[in-house]
């Protein structure tokens, strides 16, 4: 809608209902203005008020109000100097000392940040992703900022500097500065936050206070929560500890006070109370960092001190300070007795936690734009090609002592027991994963093949056969249009590029070409591997739901069969 200037009577009226100008020729109204929309406001600066708008009780400085929003007791909405609202902002992520700096912007996904902030080895492509973020900066750069369509803002003291999308809610904040929030986000009481950006459907909320960073798509911030330089990206929710120099991929949780994310890469985490890690040995600085792949669970109380390393889907229990590795080992336990990190690896599978994670993350996706990528699939190449390398490990480790009743491995022990049952759960994920994979169908020769080693690029399981061209585009100049939209149809042709990565797979272990038979049969004897993998689970299940597990049910009865009953009403049974 045009905007125009007030009319020398609209501002009498105005004036009357309490509200003063620096230059009242600088406030443009719409087309359909009524002065009855604006109660006992400051204007300076540049302000614009679109239809429908409703202001009081605020003192506003060059802002641009969209229709449709409602702006009441705030203190100061202001933009005070030229600004580009969070975008092109340094954030020190997952090394402390700033090794791995990502630079925001508004259109930011995990998979653009995860390539900027751990391909160093490839310093021309982190210059060309750093570019699109000074790109976007350049592009927002204004003197005025930008209240979107129909946003709520009420009872908050400060916001300077900050652009908001459409429909946002701000109540209660303390200060806001230089930031952009997206469509949908709400930020709640006493937040505080500078240099940062919210996007779509984000929530921000009760005390939490943020200091370069960025909040990913229906992401939640809050529970006093404090952060500094750090991403978290889709549907992540961290309440009450603290974070710093963090990338938290998706669906990464802290919920506990006491707990802190330091200098290291999460997703799909979960950490318990107390959870703790440190990087600074007093020595070069705190330039010490942490791998923690997807799905790995911190229990409470659990310490791992950088630089170390856990595989997908581990459980980590009590403190570990001899800088492990257990990258090639997924879904194991590490534990610790006595200052050892003994390893059970494969040992996961075995729990319904594991299989109870992997089912719920889909169902708890919040959100309703999808900007990042995010892959779900229980079986797939990444993690399958792990546990092919696992096996590997494992049979190396009793071929070099067939005899030992314990194994040394990259500072962790693991059981000759446990070595043995690794090998046997490792190699029901394979023949299930396989089976799954080709169940769903495979791509023909050429380049749409999935076959090759697999990443797990911050949510989204990526064939490096396909990922390197794409690389190569961006450092000759491919624009973040280009390369999200590659990465998304990569994410759409999953199906097809796994089932061509598992044909290439049960060919090398067949040591020829599949007939169609051999599918036919790979397919079937996946189906009864996962049946053995979740007979497994359910076991564990159960022992969860078991007699012992009610102690402490129906606390004033003696008979054994109220008790049974509480607990079961209670544990939802």
């Amino acid at each position: 809608m045009d905007m125009r200037c007030l009319t020398h009577d609209e501002i009498l009226h105005l004036e009357e209902r309490g509200s003063v100008a620096e230059d009242w020729a600088k406030v443009r109204v719409s087309d359909d203005f009524a002065p009855e929309q604006v109660l006992c406001c400051r204007f300076r600066g540049e302000v614009t008020i679109g239809s429908g708008a409703q202001l009081s009780d605020s003192t506003i400085t060059s802002y641009h109000i969209g229709r449709g929003s409602v702006i009441r007791n705030v203190v100061a909405l202001e933009c005070r100097r030229e600004s580009c609202f969070g975008n092109g902002v340094a954030v020190a992520a997952v090394n402390e000392n700033g090794g791995r700096t990502v630079h925001i912007f508004d259109r930011m996904t995990a998979q653009t940040a995860y390539f900027a902030a751990m391909y160093r080895h490839r310093p021309a492509l982190v210059e060309a992703i750093k570019g699109w973020a000074v790109s976007r900066a350049e592009e927002c750069r204004s003197t005025v900022g930008c209240v979107g369509e129909n946003c709520h803002i009420e009872g908050v003291k400060f916001i300077r500097e900050v652009n908001l999308g459409d429909n946002v809610r701000i109540e209660g904040a303390s200060l806001l500065e230089n930031g952009t929030i997206l469509d949908g986000a709400y930020v709640g009481a006493d937040v505080k936050a500078k240099e940062f950006i919210l996007c779509e459907d984000a929530t921000v909320d009760t005390g939490a206070t943020l200091t370069r960073c960025f909040v990913g798509e229906a992401a939640t911030i809050g529970g006093g929560f404090s952060a500094v330089d750090s991403l978290f990206f889709a549907n992540s929710h961290c309440e009450n500890g603290e974070a710093c120099a963090v990338f938290a991929g998706p669906y990464t949780v802290s919920h506990h006070k006491s707990s802190l994310l330091i200098a290291g890469i999460f997703s799909f985490f979960n950490a318990g109370s107390g959870t703790n890690q440190s990087n600074h040995h007093f020595k070069s600085g705190a330039v010490h960092q942490a791998v923690h792949l997807r799905g790995c669970r911190f229990g409470s109380n659990a310490y791992v001190m950088a630089p170390a390393a856990e595989g997908a889907f581990t459980t980590v229990l009590g403190r570990h300070s001899k800088h492990h590795d257990t990258t090639a080992l997924p879904f194991s336990y590490l534990t610790e007795s006595e200052g050892i990190s003994n390893l059970m690896p494969a040992f996961a599978l075995r729990s319904c936690g594991t299989m109870r994670d992997i089912e719920k993350w889909r169902v708890r996706d919040r959100r309703k734009h999808y900007r990042d990528n995010i892959s779900f699939a229980e079986y797939n190449p990444y993690l399958t090609g792990m546990a092919i390398r696992g096996c590997e490990v494992l049979r190396g480790l009793k071929a070099a002592q067939p005899d030992a009743q314990r194994y040394l491995y990259n500072n962790t022990v693991i059981k000759a027991s446990m070595l043995s049952l690794g090998i046997k759960l490792y190699e029901q994920y394979i023949t299930a994963a396989l089976g799954q994979m080709l169940r769903q169908g495979y791509a023909g020769e050429g380049e749409g093949r999935g076959d090759g080693e697999w990443i797990d690029a911050a949510g989204e399981y990526l064939p490096k056969r396909q990922v390197e061209p794409l690389l190569a585009t961006v450092e000759q100049g491919a624009s973040a249009e280009n390369f999200t939209g590659t990465l998304t149809t990569l994410w759409k042709e999953y199906d097809r590029l796994a089932g061509s990565w598992a044909l290439d797979c049960l060919a090398k272990r067949l040591g020829q070409t599949p007939t169609e038979a051999d599918i036919a049969k790979a397919i079937a004897d996946g189906e009864v591997a996962h049946a053995a993998l979740r007979e497994a689970a359910e076991a564990d299940r159960k022992r969860d739901f078991g007699e012992e597990m009610s102690i402490g049910y129906g606390i004033d009865t003696e008979c054994a069969e109220e008790r049974m009953a509480d607990f079961s009403s209670v544990r939802g049974l």
